[in-house]
């Protein structure tokens, strides 16, 4: 494709765009991968539709207010990116695409107030905590709300654990290997700070000093993905000046955070020298739990007495595809003993999670949802093991009502000495 946009025309903060748009060959190879065009199939809800249409708009061909639906289908779950031949890196088009999109995009009050609970809610532990309350008490009428509102309520969860405070400093065990710092998250604070519990432990006892920064935040990876991208690099600009510089890894226990992160430097794309710089620096030490401790050298916990389970084990997409990460869970888990490890079908497609995605368009994330808890109890597992939250809770959300309720954990968890009834 030879594409009439320069990049002098987009500046320096979209030119990334150009490249993506030129390498689309629109050989079809991304298209049983999609998950909106598996469900919706048609063209425009496909990747190389995607690609068209954004090359139309970016060219002046087509108002972008025609293409916004689609554009806005699409769960970013990178799946095309993993299955393309000629390896276009469809991630940094539809992140700064949709940025650009929404500088000059008027959207109804509706649309406005739901983007504003999202964006003040879930980065806020806890005010997700506080909304969360209170959209226990409504659930009961949360059918006759607008659709995404009533999503948001009926996602929400009716109970949550106790707030887990973390110590600053967690010294290794036994001569230390290595000093990393560990994001903690944002909503995975409120819903299921075991994980980063399940994380400290795993990591001290492998030898590694963990350091949890008292003053980070979101890593804006929500807003990023919804092109609020000022909000993404404001929550950004926080944790570089909260997360120390003499570690050896900045560890994510959530896919989709580790992948934002890693996506600072298009994010930042165009900006001050300094700050430009500085958001490449942080990206370069980010790591997923796994792909780190799978690296460093893991020794499996002591748990003899547990009884051996079979372990589902769940693709996050923003591992997967866009982290590049699918071999060390599956080692780390394989390390433990009695674990046994099951592979469901279509493993590339999404969940339908995807950030807010499963708030946005309820529909296609719930028949997404109900399709992959399908392919994973198909294969009889004792419990579902994934690495990041949103696919935890949305997998957990869609097999709720099954025959025969299966525990949705952390891979961390797992090798941290998890077991049926602990």
């Amino acid at each position: 494709m030879i594409s009439q946009i320069s990049k002098d025309k987009l500046g320096p903060k979209y030119a990334s765009m150009k490249e993506p748009i030129e390498a689309c060959v629109h050989c079809g190879f991304c298209l049983p991968t999609c998950p909106t065009y598996s469900t919706m199939g048609d063209e425009m809800n496909s990747p190389r539709g995607r690609i068209f249409l954004m090359k139309e708009t970016l060219e002046g061909k087509i108002d972008p207010s025609e293409i916004d639906p689609f554009i806005d289908n699409c769960l970013g779950c990178l799946a095309c990116v993993t299955s393309c031949p000629s390896g276009v890196e469809y991630g940094e088009l539809i992140s700064p695409y949709r940025s650009w999109s929404e500088e000059q995009r008027k959207r109804g009050t509706l649309e406005k107030l739901q983007r504003f609970a999202l964006l003040k809610t879930i980065p806020c532990p806890d005010r997700f905590r506080a909304a969360s309350k209170i959209a226990s008490v409504f659930k009961p009428v949360a059918p006759y709300l607008p659709k995404s509102f009533g999503a948001m309520i009926e996602l929400a969860p009716s109970q949550l654990p106790e707030k887990q405070e973390f110590d600053p400093i967690y010294p290794a065990n036994g001569t230390r290997r290595g000093r990393v710092a560990l994001l903690i998250g944002c909503a995975q604070q409120a819903l299921a700070p075991k994980i980063n519990q399940a994380a400290i432990n795993v990591l001290t006892r492998n030898g590694i000093e963990v350091v949890v920064p008292e003053s980070q935040g979101c890593c804006g990876s929500l807003a990023m993905h919804i092109g609020a991208s000022k909000e993404a690099q404001a929550a950004a600009k926080k944790n570089f000046e909260a997360f120390p510089d003499d570690v050896d890894a900045i560890i994510s226990t959530a896919a989709g955070c580790g992948s934002g992160m890693k996506e600072y430097g298009t994010l930042f794309a165009g900006a001050d020298e300094e700050i430009a710089d500085q958001a490449k620096a942080y990206s370069a030490k980010v790591q997923d739990v796994c792909a780190y401790l799978d690296a460093v050298g893991f020794a499996p916990p002591e748990n003899s007495e547990a009884p051996p389970i079979k372990v589902a084990y769940h693709d996050a997409c923003h591992l997967a595809h866009a982290q590049k990460i699918r071999s060390a869970p599956r080692k780390l888990l394989q390390s433990v003993p009695g674990i046994e490890l099951l592979e469901p079908a279509e493993w590339e497609i999404c969940c339908g999670s995807a950030g807010s995605y499963n708030i946005e368009h309820p529909d296609t994330a719930k028949e997404l949802g109900k399709r992959k808890v399908k392919n994973l109890m198909a294969t009889n597992p004792d419990v579902i093991a994934t690495g990041n939250i949103g696919c935890l809770t949305q997998i957990e959300f869609h097999s709720k009502d099954s025959e025969k309720p299966v525990p949705v954990v952390h891979t961390v968890e797992l090798l941290d000495g998890w077991s049926p009834g602990r």
